[in-house]
């Protein structure tokens, strides 16, 4: 339709309804057309004026995959600032920067995929580090900000339209495409559903990518029940996109349909809009789509509704608004702003958990010379949904600027390699475009730093280039910037022959580095360990022997390790275990036994089992925080910021403490802060400051409530307008002699008397405060009765939705509730008691 008064199409009268535009829009596809905009890469329709479009950019801690842009900490460090303002921010940066990306070019989607929402219920999932806690609550709160911060608070234009990740029941990489997680409705409706309904409620969420998993038997991608109840939750629609060859997997992994044509059908009558299949290829998708239709196993009507959905997302951008999208001005000029560099400081030095302090060595205010060892000592590492930073500082760089007298030992072992088939030792050129057994004697060009990353996997760096061994080129090359891409190549382990030479094994070919016949030009192509090439190994500088050194020598030592996110767990490969590696406990321990003021600094993805490090008196953490995470790292540890960080993930004490990763029930199992048992290492909530705060009370104003009626509709984090409220006072002091940034926390701890299972606690409220030395304050926190409520499968509401979903409601018992508050989940001094009654 186009208005006559103005010979604009109505899909480009901005001043018109979205639900009007976007049908306008849908009337003139032709139904060609229309089944080609369900694939990810939606052809342009010129006789419109449409360009090509695609969905899905990655944004998980800022703008990814498209080059230079502004890396925040991971979203398990976002999480541990618990400031929600902050982390909106983040996503506000992310945001500018992806749409600057697109004013490069136009086929960067404004459609982000982000933020991921599943809870880290355990910590060996692979992905841990795109999550933000192991609460389905806590998770919404930063979800819905950073949501917030994408989207912007444009009334018509979203500045980007972000999609949750990934719906549902996905916590583990091992089999992703096969495993079911097998959930009772009690786990779907407490621990799941939650987490993804703050930020679709809120609005600031406006699609959804679906899980490779199944969910109780059944695909996540063809369970029309699970997608009918997350739409239900906006007035808006929400676009539901596949996860990257999903909808292949149905028939090829899964096999729960005869072919794609059938599989095509259940996708589109599930709920599925939008393809993520065949790369850019669309046609196969189309096809079948086509053949669905023809051979009636879908109705043109369930068609258009799908591309309805994606019509609504592509108006929401702006695209067919011209000058009126208020983010057009936005330009390439826009990446790494200033503010972009501030805020990024500020999110590390917020996120960095002072986990212990036993000796007081924190804060390092003026040591005159300071070590930094260890793997991690100067290296910014980035995961695989990061951005490429456009500066990156690390902590040994930090500290020379803050100290100015520091000495940075990685504790890597230089060695040179003798290829015994050759004699000669193996060299690398300067630019690192040959490697090869050539040399006589050992000189600057034979050295290379192997740096252990636990359970053998080793990496090699040329003295002579500056880089990484990488087995990516036939011949192998030393000219890797970093450990990277979907296959790792600059990973090896080694092998240890009874003569005590060595060989090495590509871990990303699964091949034996071998040296040529006469060239020695070395190559990743054995397939059997008798055709390896045999090293022989001289240690010509030992990493112990270095650290030790360095730590003597200094006023105070950091030890700064932990994983580098493309090893030992990451998307498709789950941890081996949670323990810290035996090598970089060593590391720690020969620095303490040179120097007693060592601080154990882990920068990683997820919690360790601290194992050979368990007697470090001082442990600080900090997630992978991107281009500032030094600068964030040493602002906290010197003191010139106060520490801010609390964990939004328990630390476990043993590795069975998380339970099985495949068992999804956390309640079964005794998993995750809501229902552990015994004290785990460093608990949910926990961190220290350089201060002592003590917990003088709480006071409950309504210690008598009413329970309300059941329902199914899951409680948000903080009162609904319109909740019964439950209002609590925490009186908090500080009796030290610095200010104090306070985590203060609420729990509810329900009578183990009841008649349906409970979480042992849950948090219900919490609020940060900056308390001034001597400083006393009565802190308010408020509740929705509601975020008391369980599961009970024998209720029935009247008109409920008739399908397995809604077999039940969540119900309030009534009975005993103690109110306790403190500084973490294990640490709950003051109590106060709550009754609920029928």
């Amino acid at each position: 339709m186009t208005d006559t008064t103005t010979d604009v199409p109505v899909f480009r009268q901005v001043g018109r309804p979205l639900a009007e535009r976007s049908r306008d829009l849908l009337g003139r596809l032709t139904p060609e057309e229309r089944i080609a905009m369900l694939h990810q890469v939606a052809p342009p329709v010129e006789r419109l004026g449409l360009a090509e479009w695609h969905t899905g950019c990655e944004a998980l801690h800022g703008a990814a995959w498209l080059g230079r842009a502004t890396v925040f900490p991971q979203p398990v460090g976002l999480a541990a600032t618990w400031d929600a303002e902050l982390v909106e921010r983040v996503g506000e940066v992310a945001a500018v920067e992806v749409r600057a990306k697109h004013a490069e070019n136009p086929l960067v989607s404004l459609n982000v995929w982000a933020p991921v929402v599943n809870t880290l219920r355990h910590p060996a999932w692979g992905r841990n580090e795109e999550g933000y806690s192991e609460d389905p609550h806590v998770t919404a709160v930063f979800g819905a900000a950073y949501s917030k911060g994408l989207r912007g608070d444009h009334e018509r234009v979203w500045r980007t339209v972000p999609a949750l990740k990934h719906f549902l029941g996905y916590d583990n990489e091992t089999d992703r495409s096969v495993t079911s997680s097998e959930m009772s409705l009690r786990t779907l409706h407490e621990e799941e559903l939650p987490a993804f309904r703050g930020a679709i409620e809120a609005g600031v969420a406006g699609g959804m990518m679906l899980a490779y998993n199944r969910v109780n038997g059944v695909p996540a991608h063809t369970q029309p029940e699970l997608v009918a109840e997350a739409r239900s939750w906006s007035d808006e629609s929400i676009a539901v996109v596949s996860d990257a060859g999903a909808p292949t997997f149905l028939v090829t992994t899964q096999r729960t349909q005869p072919d794609h044509v059938h599989a095509a059908a259940a996708l589109v009558r599930s709920g599925l809009d939008s393809f993520t299949d065949n790369d850019a290829n669309a046609a196969p998708t189309i096809g079948y789509v086509t053949e669905a239709l023809a051979a009636g196993l879908l109705t043109s009507d369930e068609v258009d509704q799908a591309v309805l959905r994606l019509l609504e997302l592509r108006i929401r951008t702006g695209e067919f608004d011209g000058d009126a999208d208020p983010y057009a001005g936005i330009t390439a000029d826009a990446i790494d702003a200033p503010g972009a560099r501030e805020l990024a400081r500020e999110a590390v030095a917020r996120s960095v958990v002072v986990l212990r302090n036993d000796a007081g060595v924190l804060p390092l205010t003026a040591p005159a010379r300071v070590a930094v060892v260890g793997p991690l000592a100067d290296a910014v590492l980035t995961d695989w949904y990061a951005g490429t930073p456009p500066y990156a500082v690390g902590i040994g760089t930090a500290a020379a600027e803050r100290y100015g007298e520091v000495e940075v030992v990685t504790g890597a072992d230089t060695v040179a390699l003798r290829a015994t088939s050759t004699g000669r030792y193996v060299t690398a050129a300067a630019d690192g475009s040959t490697v090869e057994a050539s040399a006589d004697a050992v000189g600057d060009d034979a050295l290379f730093d192997v740096t252990d990353w636990g359970d053998g996997i080793l990496t090699l760096r040329s003295h002579a280039s500056g880089l990484l061994l990488t087995g990516a080129h036939w011949p192998m090359r030393a000219d890797a910037t970093r450990v990277g891409e979907w296959v790792v190549q600059e990973s090896f382990r080694a092998h240890h022959h009874p003569d005590g030479t060595v060989s090495l094994l590509h871990l990303g070919s699964g091949r034996w580095v071998r040296a040529f016949r006469d060239s020695g030009l070395l190559a990743a192509e054995a397939v059997t360990l008798d055709k390896a090439e045999r090293f022989g190994v001289r240690v010509v500088r030992s990493g112990a022997q270095a650290v030790a050194e360095a730590a003597a020598h200094a006023d105070a030592v950091i030890v700064a390790v932990g994983n580098d996110p493309h090893l030992n767990g990451r998307e498709t490969e789950d941890r081996p275990h949670l323990r810290l590696p035996s090598a970089w406990a060593e590391i720690w321990r020969v620095a303490r036994e040179s120097n007693p003021r060592t601080v154990l600094a882990i920068v990683s993805s997820y919690p360790y089992v601290l194992d050979g490090a368990a007697a470090a008196e001082t442990v600080v953490w900090s997630s992978h925080g991107g281009q500032e995470l030094g600068h964030g790292v040493i602002d906290v540890l010197s003191g010139d910021r106060e520490p801010a960080g609390r964990l939004s993930q328990s630390w476990p004490a043993t590795e069975q403490q998380p339970g099985d990763l495949f068992d999804y029930d956390t309640l079964r199992q005794g998993a995750t802060y809501r229902h552990q048992a015994d004290a785990p290492a460093f608990a949910f909530g926990h961190g220290l400051t350089y201060t002592s705060v003590s917990y003088d009370a709480v006071t409950v104003r309504d210690a008598v409530v009413p329970a309300p009626a059941p329902t199914h509709r899951h409680a948000a984090f903080a009162p609904r307008g319109g909740d019964d409220t439950v209002r609590a006072i925490v009186r908090v002091r500080n009796t030290g002699e610095r200010e104090a940034e306070e985590l203060v926390q609420l729990y509810a701890l329900p009578s183990r008397d009841l008649s349906l299972p409970t979480p042992r606690r849950l948090l219900v409220a919490y609020a940060r405060v900056r308390l001034a030395p001597g400083e006393a304050r009565d802190v308010e926190l408020a509740f929705g009765v509601d975020r008391l409520a369980v599961w009970d499968d024998a209720v029935r509401l009247p008109d409920a939705v008739d399908d397995w979903v809604h077999q039940g409601a969540l119900r309030v018992q009534s009975g005993a509730y103690t109110l306790a508050a403190g500084p973490s989940a294990w640490d709950l001094p003051v109590s106060a008691e709550l009754e609920v009654t029928p």
